[in-house]
């Protein structure tokens, strides 16, 4: 007796079943409606095509109907389908197990003459029937309708599983397109939305992104230049991938309000440029991560001229480049987050603070073990800054304050720099252009480096003071141009050093025009350029120095005087063996 009369009359269809399931590795799915991509006018005589990279290729193994699906044609490489009136449709479909635009077909994509609305499911051009929920291939949908200007709708993306830069660049420079679709994919693959709405100036809302889980570059540039985006989604991911979120929402210009990212394992470039041109962000988000990833925050709101509060930085150990030009052209920050940390790294601080002409105070820099470049451009061009914080490192590192406060045209007082242990560039443009600087800091270090004080006070047209230079031993271009164009400079400091290197003193006091006397130059022994343009275009000099060298060498007097006009009287040339140059133009 049967127990289950009910369901009698299924047993030979189960039975079917099972054996398709032995016979076959595919799963069995059972298939509605189809779900086609569908491409509906909405201006008269818009038309479509599909292109490729490749003039030989004019097969896309793709097929349209415009008759309901009734009859179906093959699209054709370059040939355009019309849709003669509004609303007229075309459906699409497509056998494509490989992909549509992955390499293996030339990256095919489409292009459209006039106003489109695409609605129904991608994946008909990957299954025939849009049924599909995985993404076969790489690059699967590869700029597929990039440049569409006149797309206004987007299709369907159902797809939950992906692949690496499956969408990357789909809909970049969409002009047209207003809303993006839903993307409903919870793990991510690498540059699977890179760049995927770049430049679509219409689109004002982002999609959601509930992953969790991320990958390599998965969201990089993904709406940079959405000019007309007001809102973020929300980022829910603790644990974050390299550049996964790098520039995501560079140069969405109404963006007002970032999203919170509450992620405390960062990695590499993560937050590089996210927010960088967001000339409307007005409030930074949280970043509580006390574990850095290099160039995690690497200009990060780089450009956000309205920005006017940082957020706190808790980290005390850095990475390079971590906060490399962060805050770089934040207009109206006027207060910086603390920076705790005491071991420095190359480039941890570079360009952070660059161009932020409302800061007023710096942040202290408590740290004694610095790191080449750690603080080079840091607060360059901050105009309103008043006072410069204390750098009490005795040991420096190549170019570690280079450039730090170039451009800090209210700076009124220089920070002690007591280092005795220099490194090259170490110096190089630290207060260039800080016009209202009146004396300089004691610089007490005898053992010079290359080029370490280059150019340091170039432009400090209010400096009067200069600080003594003990050192009787140069390195090449060590003093080159230190005070270049120091226009209120009335007096050199003494020079004692008799052994003298490359360039050492060129340029140092160029155009310092209220400079009236020369300093003893004792060295009888030149090196190459040693003296070119030292004092050049020095308008108020009057007396020259004795030069006691007997040998010379290539350019060591070249151009030293040229253009003094109150020269009165030529200093006297003993020397016996002469070099190429060594003469040249040396006065007026």
């Amino acid at each position: 007796m049967n127990r289950f009369p009910h369901i009698s009359h299924l047993l030979p269809l189960c039975i079917l079943c099972v054996l398709m399931l032995h016979c076959t590795s595919d799963p069995v799915v059972i298939i509605g409606d189809p779900n086609y991509l569908t491409f509906k006018a909405e201006t008269p005589n818009a038309s479509f095509s599909m292109e490729g990279y490749n003039s030989l290729i004019d097969k896309t193994h793709i097929q349209y109907s415009l008759d309901g699906g009734n009859s179906w044609k093959d699209l054709m490489i370059d040939t355009f389908v019309v849709l003669n009136q509004i609303g007229d449709s075309a459906l699409l479909r497509g056998d494509n197990p490989n992909g549509v635009c992955s390499k293996v077909y030339l990256q095919l994509h489409f292009v459209m003459r006039g106003n489109i609305a695409a609605s129904g499911s991608i994946m008909s051009l990957i299954d025939n029937v849009g049924a599909s929920v995985s993404i076969p291939q790489e690059e699967c949908f590869r700029r597929l309708f990039m440049d569409c200007e006149g797309l206004t709708q987007a299709p369907e993306l159902p797809a939950t599983t992906l692949s690496k830069s499956c969408y990357w660049c789909m809909f970049k420079n969409c002009t047209s397109l207003t809303q993006a679709p839903q993307l409903p994919a919870s793990q991510l693959a690498e540059n699977c939305y890179s760049k995927m709405f770049s430049g679509c100036t219409s689109l004002t809302k982002a999609p959601q992104l509930p992953a969790s889980q991320l990958a390599e570059n998965c969201y990089s540039k993904m709406f940079s230049g959405c000019t007309s985006l007001t809102q973020a989604p929300q980022l829910p991911a603790s644990q974050l991938a390299e550049a996964c979120y790098s520039e995501m929402f560079s140069g969405c210009t109404k963006l007002t309000q970032a999203p919170q990212l509450p992620a405390s394992q960062l990695a590499k470039s993560c937050y590089s440029e996210m927010f960088s041109g967001c000339t409307n962000l007005i409030q930074a988000p949280q970043l509580p991560a006390s574990q850095l990833a290099r160039s995690c925050y690497r200009e990060m709101f780089s450009g956000c001229i309205n920005l006017t509060q940082a957020p706190q930085l808790p980290a005390t150990q850095l990475v390079k480049y971590c906060y490399d030009g962060m805050f770089s052209g934040c207009i109206s920050l006027t207060q910086a987050p603390q920076l705790p940390a005491m071991d420095l790294v190359p480039n941890c601080y570079a360009h952070m603070f660059r161009g932020c002409s409302s800061l007023t105070h710096a942040p202290q820099l408590p740290a004694t073990q610095l790191a080449m470049k750690c603080y080079a451009h840091m607060f360059q061009d901050c105009t309103s800054l008043t006072q410069a914080p204390e750098l009490p490192a005795t040991h420096l590192s190549k170019s570690c304050y280079h450039l730090m406060f170039s451009g800090c045209t209210s700076l009124a007082k220089a920070p002690d720099l007591p280092a005795t242990t220099l490194a090259r560039n170490c110096y190089s443009w630290m207060f260039d252009n800080c016009t209202s600087l009146p004396q300089a800091p004691q610089l007490p270090a005898t053992q010079l480096a290359e080029d370490c004080y280059r150019q340091m006070f170039i432009r400090c047209s209010a400096l009067k003071e200069t600080p003594q230079l003990p050192a009787t031993q140069l390195a090449n271009g060590c003093y080159y141009g230190m005070f270049d164009n120091c226009t209120s400079l009335t007096q050199a400091p003494q020079l004692p050093a008799t052994k003298l290197d490359t360039a050492c003193y060129k340029r140092m006091f160029f155009e310092c025009t209220s400079l009236k006397e020369a300093p003893v130059l004792p060295a009888k022994k030149m090196k190459p350029c040693c003296y070119e343009d030292m004092f050049h275009r020095c308008t108020s000099l009057t007396q020259a120095p004795k030069l006691p060298a007997m040998r010379l060498d290539s350019a060591c007097y070249k151009r030293m005087f040229f253009e003094c006009t109150s020269l009165k009287k030529a200093t006297e040339l003993p020397a016996t063996h002469l070099a190429t140059d060594c003469y040249r133009e040396m006065f007026p």
